[in-house]
């Protein structure tokens, strides 16, 4: 095992201990602190991998996405430690039931577009690949073509349902 592969090991170990932790904690401030983890970590496997880009906008975009939420989580708990339902078999077997739910699904999606062959075409990341290698630039200009293969709308769309959820959760902090 090289180097790179030992941080892999230990990145990988760290985001499953802090994801549990984000969804085991009663508190609604350790979990966002948990979560800032996970997103740390996800940023690193960004720069163990060589994209450095990515990493420095997986910090600075989800850095300042952690502190909103602890803002609001301080706003509509108003700093007190509020009493979460208790866990009954239904729910644990329902959350489970879902999860495996939602685990065939991601699967099925994963082999029905065999993505599993087009990663063993295109090799590692950075090996050179020809034409299927994208330029920082042609990436943006994808993400903000508004044509057939454009993600404008989509993005557009996910910034107004952030909006709404902003406006929402001051809406309902401002009741209390």
């Amino acid at each position: 095992m090289n180097s790179q592969n030992i941080m892999f090991v230990i990145l990988a170990v760290f985001i499953v201990l802090s994801s549990l932790a984000t969804v085991l904690t009663k508190s609604i401030v350790r979990a966002a602190t948990y979560l800032l983890f996970v997103l740390l970590g996800t940023a690193g496997l960004y720069f163990l991998m060589g994209y450095t880009f990515l990493g420095a906008v997986q910090v600075m975009v989800y850095a300042g996405g952690i502190i909103v939420l602890y803002v609001f989580s301080i706003l509509l708990t108003s700093g007190r430690q509020e009493q979460l339902s208790r866990n009954t078999v239904g729910k644990v077997l329902a959350s489970a039931a879902l999860s495996v739910v939602g685990l065939g699904v991601f699967l099925l999606m994963l082999f029905k577009q065999n993505l599993f062959e087009q990663v063993a075409v295109l090799g590692a990341p950075s090996e050179p690949v020809g034409e299927t290698t994208n330029s920082i630039a042609s990436i943006g200009h994808v993400l903000l073509a508004s044509g057939e293969q454009g993600y404008l709308l989509p993005f557009e769309a996910v910034s107004l349902l952030l909006l709404a959820c902003i406006v929402a959760g001051l809406l309902i902090a401002r009741k209390h």
